[in-house]
């Protein structure tokens, strides 16, 4: 603990920030998300209302801690499904390295590559309708291939050394060396990998929502909140600054934070420092 970096602290901070109003959320609110009291419109920050209320009197400090349950379980769910869906296929690839099946699936790594998170979401929901659940697929869609790549990237290097070797001389199969040696070694790259893709699932929510493809009416969603506010910023900017600002500083804490386990847990860092 004693040596760990400046960005891990700063990052991890700033994250608990946001997962703590976040959980909050779920048993307490300043005032009832859903509640609109016209009368109260576009009022600027005070002691009732900390972060002022948007156009229809909704309070903006309960909308910016549900919204964050919203962006943090989109981003969750879809980085999840990215790992489950690219681990497994970077260790086949780099087990078949050179092969027909390792061509196959980086092939199909470059497809996807080539449709960004918002085209799939685009796509989806022509066909399916606006959703959370959607955007979940398309984020989780876009992470598949670059998990993948980080994974077999990482598992090639190893394939070499003498101890996979010799695993396969006692008889290991792929499938067992990739599960048994492989993937504990490059962890470290999957939880630095992770904790990017997170911040950018927060980012991709954000835009999914202003643009409709995300959480829809009534769920709170800051991407939304923006959308919302982009008539009224000459008037009430606070509608604007405020859920912009949620979204600078979560992706800012993900992104110190990763460089900060980046410093941590590469070998290659820790030998330089």
């Amino acid at each position: 603990m004693k040596g760990l970096p400046l960005t891990l602290w700063i990052g991890a901070a700033l994250s608990a920030v946001f997962a703590l109003a976040a959980l909050v959320s779920f048993l307490w609110t300043p005032h009832p998300v859903d509640g609109m009291m016209i009368a109260s419109r576009l009022q600027a920050p005070s002691p009732a209302h900390w972060f002022g209320t948007d156009h229809f009197g909704r309070d903006i400090l309960s909308m910016i801690m549900v919204g964050a349950r919203t962006s943090i379980a989109v981003a969750v769910i879809a980085v999840g499904m990215g790992m489950a869906l690219g681990v497994p296929l970077g260790l086949i690839a780099a087990a078949n390295r050179g092969g027909l099946v390792d061509e196959i699936i980086m092939r199909g790594n470059d497809l996807v590559f080539a449709f960004p998170a918002l085209v799939i979401a685009i796509l989806i929901t022509a066909v399916f309708g606006p959703s959370a659940v959607n955007a979940i697929i398309a984020i989780g869609i876009f992470n598949t291939p670059v998990f993948a790549r980080v994974t077999r990237g990482g598992a090639l290097s190893l394939w070499t050394l003498d101890y996979i070797r010799a695993a396969e001389v006692a008889g290991k199969g792929p499938a067992r060396i990739s599960v048994e040696h492989i993937l504990p070694n490059i962890a470290n790259l999957l939880i630095v990998q992770g904790t990017i893709q997170f911040s950018l699932g927060i980012l991709a929510e954000a835009a999914l929502s202003y643009i409709g493809l995300g959480a829809q009416p009534p769920t709170p969603s800051w991407g939304r909140m923006l959308a919302e506010a982009q008539t009224m910023i000459s008037i009430a900017p606070h509608m604007a600054i405020i859920p912009g600002l949620a979204i600078v500083l979560t992706v800012l804490g993900l992104n110190l934070m990763g460089d900060g386990l980046r410093d941590v847990l590469d070998p290659r860092v820790r030998r330089a420092r």
